[in-house]
């Protein structure tokens, strides 16, 4: 695909790689900061929320304005705040100036940036890319995203930390220019956005927006059942490195290599998504991703062997990864150009704001019932779902 892919999307695809890369370096280089300015957890916990909490702000604004701005424009200034934010506090780490208010600012100002970023790049998918390859693009491109992301940036980002505290946000920087100077070579991507005669306020178009999604059932199925996924999924996550050293009674240090496990699992599940898809359409694939799922969170909930929870764990990745890249391409082709960026940010808001509810949930269902409990609490939740929305689902879109 990568070789025989237009080069508009070529560009995007190793862009979002070297991005990717760089925010995963940032991931854990961050917290590492924190932790050394402050013995606090709460203090240090709060750095990711603090680069979560844009999404919950701000997410539903910046599909409008998106769907109104010029893409190329808002991205290359997005990302040249992010890269002043990187090297003030790489100049503050040298100086030995760097405090916890700095991090909590770098961690939220770039979190902002990024959530208008990351919104504008991922319409660029369905013009860069026929209907019938798109499968293989969002896959393509949600393993660059979990590489980097999760499978090579965290490591190596606690290694730099470890040779010296302001490499990491150096490299970060880097990364970061890089990969937006490629992305930023798409011709379209500096296109104007078609204007309407009487283009209402942004909070009009948010509303237009949420009215439109309302309106489509196929896609409201789509969203409902990723929201619930995102829910289920941060209850059980939230409390798993307790889960491997009480239940499957293992050294702290495999919580590292199951997660390792789970990430190999995900990447299987973005190469294998298209043939998935192809095998079964696009709404199969989608209840078939859920129901397996649903079926490792049982298995997880069950078992104290750790061979079965480490197949349990690659397969639970592997089934959201599917679940992931196909809903990308359901939504790419039910959507109106014109809408797109405001249906990308309402399920995107809409996962993340119910991913630190599950979490909640789940530490309080684990404390009150058990670290078997919150695995268990997801199974009838997903079967609900995928029951409710399975005749729409089936129906969700010709497969890509």
């Amino acid at each position: 695909m990568v070789a025989t892919a237009p080069a508009g999307f070529r560009r995007l695809l190793t862009g979002t790689a070297l991005v990717k890369l760089g925010d995963g370096v940032q991931s854990a280089a961050l917290p590492l900061l924190a932790a050394s300015l402050t013995t606090n957890p709460i203090l240090v916990a709060g750095t990711t929320v603090a680069s979560l909490l844009p999404w919950l702000l701000v997410g539903l604004l910046a599909g409008a304005t998106v769907d109104r701005a010029n893409r190329g424009l808002l991205i290359a200034f997005c990302d040249v705040v992010r890269l002043g934010l990187f090297a003030g506090l790489c100049v503050a780490l040298v100086l030995d100036g760097a405090t916890i208010a700095l991090v909590y600012t770098v961690a939220f100002l770039g979190g902002l940036g990024a959530t208008f970023r990351d919104t504008a790049s991922s319409t660029l998918v369905p013009e860069l890319v026929p209907p019938d390859r798109r499968n293989r693009a969002n896959g393509l491109l949600s393993n660059a995203t979990n590489a980097g992301y999760e499978l090579i940036g965290p490591p190596l980002g606690g290694y730099l930390f470890g040779v010296a505290v302001a490499l990491p946000f150096a490299l970060n920087g880097g990364l970061l220019a890089a990969g937006t100077a490629l992305v930023c070579t798409i011709p379209l991507i500096f296109r104007p956005r078609p204007r309407p005669a009487h283009r209402p306020t942004l909070t009009g178009d948010i509303a237009a927006g949420l009215r439109w999604l309302a309106g489509q059932r196929r896609l409201r199925s789509v969203v409902a059942l990723g929201g619930v996924l995102a829910f289920t999924d941060a209850a059980w996550f939230a409390t798993l490195v307790l889960y491997v050293q009480e239940v499957l009674e293992l050294p702290a240090t495999m919580f590292g290599v199951l997660l390792a496990v789970g990430a190999v699992g995900g990447l299987a599940g973005g190469f294998g998504a298209e043939l998935i898809a192809r095998v079964l359409g696009s709404g199969g694939a989608l209840l078939s991703a859920a129901a397996l799922a649903a079926g490792c969170q049982l298995a997880l909930g069950l078992t104290a062997h750790a061979v079965v929870a480490a197949v349990c764990l690659a397969l639970s990745s592997f089934a959201f990864s599917v679940f992931l890249v196909v809903s990308a391409t359901v939504m790419q082709t039910l959507t109106p150009p014109e809408l797109y960026g405001r249906a990308i940010s309402i399920n995107r808001t809409l996962v993340l704001g119910l991913e630190p509810l599950g979490a909640l949930v789940g530490g309080f269902v684990a404390t009150a019932w058990g670290l078997r409990a919150p695995f268990l609490l997801g199974v009838p939740l997903v079967v609900l779902a995928v029951l409710m929305g399975g005749r729409s689902l089936r129906r969700a879109a010709p497969a890509g």
